[in-house]
């Protein structure tokens, strides 16, 4: 069997060659393929293909992928979390030491002057550009993921006293975080401590403009703010009006729109915090390697819809349904599968709040015997997507 792959925007080449050769890349010539990989894409309006079974995004961000209309699909969307962490790390810690020394407007200043003097004028004119040290300053790293944690290690590597906030930091990057990086429960200590904060959470309903007028009546005067994140993240009247009285001294962000060019004490990249060649080659592998491990054997890591499943798979066939969350349902499986004289080697099922994912492992070789199930399957309205999958085809 191979896979037809559609891929949007350019995703890395060498990437791609995870997929491994039970795979197509038909590109925007793919007519009903089984997986997209994609980066920043908008998605939002697309139809899906009928045949359409997984997305990757070469990223972490989702919000270009319409999640709750992808699920009611039986689509799995896929993220790649941490790839382009180190990447991003680096663009918030370059920030950080451009807003400190102003870098950006000195470098503009000096190149507007001319005439045999010039070191004579950089001389002269050098001090409105002195700026601070980040030694001994504090920065609130807000959202402790992948690009969180590297940060305030970092940045407390080079002296900064670091403050963290996240209350939902797993286990594993909870271990890696600097015993020295103080963890707050409040975000009011945050604000009202910080003279640099950076934001790394998602954006959601709870998240979307967590820096609002509120925010800003905490905070120090001349607070530096950087946001890699996602652009809805800060409430763009109150920050103008933060920057107005003093309260933020610097906004620097990587989401551009036109209400923030142009303006003193706001400095927009062009989106490539997590643009460097080693972010774009390790998004591009771990989206690969996803779309490969589900499509082959059905199993499911690093999605945003579906949870984590992984079961090594030993029999002859493997079924796996997307359904609703609804009663009964594993028990309504496993009593299809008896009415057929099956015998269920191993079933796995887990959901994810409306939706459910189940892995069905049946010590059975007569693929009609199979193909009879998954018919009964089909039929199921609280099932909405069935497939078969043969060991080592």
């Amino acid at each position: 069997m191979v896979f037809s792959v559609r891929t949007f925007n350019n995703i890395n080449q060498i990437g791609l060659k995870e997929l491994g050769n039970k795979f197509q890349i038909d590109g925007d010539q793919a007519v009903n393929p089984d997986a997209f990989i994609i980066r920043s894409e908008n998605l939002h309006g697309v139809a899906f293909p009928e045949n359409l079974k997984a997305i990757a995004r070469a990223g972490a961000g989702t919000n270009n992928i319409p999640i709750e209309e992808a699920t009611a699909h039986g689509i799995v969307v896929f993220n790649t979390p941490g790839a382009n962490a180190n990447a991003v790390k680096e663009a918030v810690l370059a920030s950080i030491l451009l807003s400190a020394r102003d870098y950006i407007k000195a470098t503009a200043w000096t190149n507007t002057l001319s005439g045999d003097d010039v070191p004579k004028q950089v001389e002269a004119g050098k001090k409105q550009f002195a700026g601070t040290e980040i030694t001994g300053k504090t920065l609130g790293v807000i959202g402790l993921g992948a690009i969180g944690a590297r940060i305030a290690n970092d940045a407390r590597r080079l002296g900064m006293n670091v403050l963290g906030y996240d209350p939902y930091v797993s286990v594993e990057t909870a271990w890696s975080i600097s015993s020295h990086v103080k963890r707050v429960d409040d975000l009011k200590e945050i604000f009202t401590q910080s003279d640099y904060i950076t934001v790394h959470v998602p954006l959601n309903d709870s998240t979307r403009e967590l820096l609002n007028v509120e925010a800003f009546s905490m905070m120090k005067k001349g607070t530096t703010i950087i946001n890699f994140a996602r652009g809805e993240l800060v409430h763009h009247q109150d920050l103008f009006d933060a920057i107005a009285t003093g309260v933020v001294g610097h906004y620097i962000t990587d989401f551009g729109t036109e209400d923030l060019l142009n303006k003193p004490h706001i400095t927009v990249f062009p989106h490539v915090g997590g643009s460097t060649e080693e972010a774009e080659l390790n998004c591009a592998v771990a989206a690969g390697q996803t779309i490969r491990r589900f499509m082959e054997t059905g199993e499911i890591t690093n999605s945003v819809n579906f949870p984590n499943m992984h079961q090594s798979l030993s029999t002859p066939f493997r079924i796996t349904l997307i359904n609703k969350n609804v009663p009964n349902m594993v028990a309504k499986i496993s009593t299809a599968v008896s009415s057929l004289n099956i015998n269920i080697d191993n079933i796995l099922n887990r959901s994810k709040g409306d939706y459910a994912y189940t892995m069905l492992d049946l010590d059975e070789a007569d693929k009609e015997k199979i193909m009879a199930l998954a018919a009964q399957f089909e039929a199921d309205e609280n099932i909405v997507k069935v497939r078969i999958i043969e060991r080592g085809k």
